[in-house]
């Protein structure tokens, strides 16, 4: 790196990677002698960016052939030494973010004035201090008072000098109360203020011109730098065409029917049902199968013992809270927000399907009933936005109160950490849907980074109730079964989105989208979509023929086992979005009360870093 370089009275920060002993996943940086003449194009694409908000970050280097792209603004075209090197005019940059404490490796991302960031510059044997301290003889590096990683840059004669510090406010009230609105219900805010609250995000680096820091704080001493996995760089093969198969038929269910009433050949019925569905006669039986309401090894008379004792179960927790009076519903808080939360919801779900239209329908009286007794089989979770939408095509096929509430159940299991307050699960899942989009498509990744969209925060709403909304009525229930089957592996549904993403990528990309846009344009999708398009199945194909594909994708697809959570690799969970080390033992119930609460985490205030700063 070479922090003294001039151009036209303007100093230049020069980045350039030296390989040790050949080992590409060994990257170092040196400083270099700034008089080699002027930069020259890589043409090598460039390397992934994680973006000014680290927290959602995967850090990758997985991609196919190489495809020719702009380079950041603000950046210089790098030499040939590697699509790592780049130079950069400081007065271009806006804002330096650090690294995550506890990430087992520490980088230090540029963001520009346009926007844009610099690839990341990874740390291995330390030296954030030392380049923030080259930095500060031309800068002035102002801390934020709500993030101790992100420094706001200013020029020494900024005219914000003559501020306070106490005037630098990243936050103003309204944008407090659209996040405080996501933290508590992610789901309707999702539908209905993402835009506002992609706005926010983008405003809130933006520094207030009569404020700044004058001070550097002091960076805590380095410390070192464990490695890290680092992916590289693998060839997918083509992408194989896939024929679907026709629905399973009635006749053909009946062929797998024996004697007593229990299924024969059960694994070569499931696969038939992932390549081809159900024919919609079909599903009112077969659902209860595909959702463990009824045992695949059962006979018939277990079933219908089975179903006596479900149903005699659920009349009992549907009696719990029908007998409870007004009275004590109003001194039941929880009680009376469930039953009020509910009601509104199900008198909005998909009231333009003939089974729940009109206003006396008792298809909403039905939704009613199953979701507040839902309340009662699961109390820790109860009832929260978006499981009327999971209900609603259910209830539509089994069109039975019991059978659909075990059902219902059955789904629940499957999806119910997507409800959690904790939001890890969700966070989770779009960790390890931007790592399969890395490998697929790196370019696409790519230019979401560079608009502000990498988190994929855009495809919340498609995992949480499982692509529900996107897709007509019909689609969703031949989605679902397919789904359900498990088949051809785990997480099939973040094939999908990546298939969706990969459907409309030349509309985002060539379009000079912007983070709105793409917001507005994803949701614009909404019943535009058609699932006979959506080419999961050959994306999985394409992965699973891949013989250097990576161990933690490999995971994900349930290729490899999961890596223990007490190894050292960091990559011991499929990259969540924001990385810790798993402890040995759970923490004690004081310092789970710490833990983030939310799908997104909004510049938290942190304690110093752990592996370098």
């Amino acid at each position: 790196m070479e922090g003294a370089g001039y151009r036209d009275n303007d100093v230049l920060l020069h980045w350039a990677p030296v390989e040790e002993a050949g080992d590409s996943t060994q990257i170092l940086f040196s400083k270099k002698d700034s008089s080699g003449g002027d930069s020259c194009a890589s043409e090598e694409e460039p390397t992934f960016d994680p973006g000014y908000e680290p927290d959602w970050a995967v850090i990758s280097t997985v991609r196919p052939q190489p495809r020719h792209s702009e380079p950041t603004r603000g950046a210089e075209p790098s030499c040939p030494q590697g699509s790592w090197a780049f130079s950069v005019s400081l007065g271009e940059l806006k804002s330096i973010r650090r690294s995550k404490p506890g990430l087992s490796w520490a980088y230090l991302v540029l963001v520009t004035q346009a926007g844009g960031s610099l690839p990341a510059l990874h740390f291995h044997r330390g030296g954030t201090r030392a380049l923030l301290r080259v930095l500060s003889r031309y800068l002035l590096l102002a801390s934020s008072p709500q993030d101790s990683r992100l420094y706001l840059v200013f020029p020494h004669d900024s005219s914000a000098l003559s501020n306070s510090f106490h005037h630098l406010q990243l936050f103003d009230q309204d944008s407090s109360n659209v996040v405080s609105r996501f933290l508590q219900d992610p789901y309707s805010t999702t539908f209905s203020s993402f835009s506002r609250v992609t706005n926010f995000f983008r405003g809130a680096l933006q520094p207030q011109p009569e404020g700044a820091a004058s001070d550097l704080p002091p960076p805590p001493d380095d410390e070192p730098e464990p490695g890290f996995e680092v992916i590289s760089c693998v060839e997918l093969g083509p992408r194989p065409t896939v024929e679907r198969g026709p629905p399973v038929t009635e006749e053909e269910w009946a062929r797998h029917v024996g004697p007593e009433g229990r299924l024969q050949q059960v694994p070569e019925l499931k696969n038939r049902i992932f390549s081809g569905g159900l024919s919609p006669g079909l599903r009112r039986e077969a659902w209860k199968f595909l959702l463990g309401y009824l045992s695949w090894e059962g006979t018939a008379e277990e079933h219908k013992a089975h179903v006596r004792k479900k149903t005699d179960e659920y009349f009992r927790m549907k009696l719990q809270w029908k007998s409870v009076s007004p009275e004590q519903e109003r001194r039941n808080s929880l009680l009376h927000g469930y039953r009020s939360l509910i009601e509104r919801d199900v008198s909005r779900t998909d009231r333009t399907n003939k089974f729940y239209e009109g206003p006396e329908n008792p298809g909403l009286g039905l939704l009613n009933d199953i979701l507040l007794t839902y309340c009662m089989y699961h109390f820790d979770l109860g009832y929260v936005q978006g499981m009327s939408d999971l209900l609603s095509p259910i209830l539509y096929v089994i069109q039975n109160e019991v059978d659909a509430f075990w059902c219902f159940c059955g789904f629940m299991e499957l999806v119910q950490g997507n409800f959690e307050e904790s939001q890890e699960t969700m966070k989770r899942q779009l960790g390890r849907l931007l790592l399969l989009l890395r490998v697929l498509d790196p370019q696409l990744c790519d230019f979401l980074d560079s608009q502000d969209s990498g988190s994929l925060c855009f495809c919340f709403r498609w995992l949480l109730i499982w692509f529900k909304r996107e897709f007509p009525f019909p689609d969703v229930l031949r989605l679902w079964e397919v789904l359900w089957t498990g088949l051809p592996g785990p997480n099939l549904h973040l094939l999908v989105a990546c298939a969706i993403l990969d459907m409309e990528r030349d509309t985002l990309m060539l379009s000079g989208f912007g983070s709105n846009e793409i917001l507005k344009h994803i949701n614009e999708l909404t019943m535009k979509l058609s699932v006979e398009d959506v080419l999961a199945e050959a994306l999985h194909r394409q992965l699973t023929a891949c013989p250097e594909l990576p161990h933690n994708v490999q995971e994900i697809l349930g290729l490899a086992p999961p890596t223990e959570p007490h190894s050292p690799s960091p990559t011991a969970s499929p990259l969540p979005l924001s990385p810790t080390r798993v402890p040995p033992t759970p923490p004690p119930p004081t310092d789970t009360a710490q833990q983030p609460d939310s799908s997104l985490e909004i510049l938290p205030e942190e304690e110093d870093d752990g592996a370098d700063s």
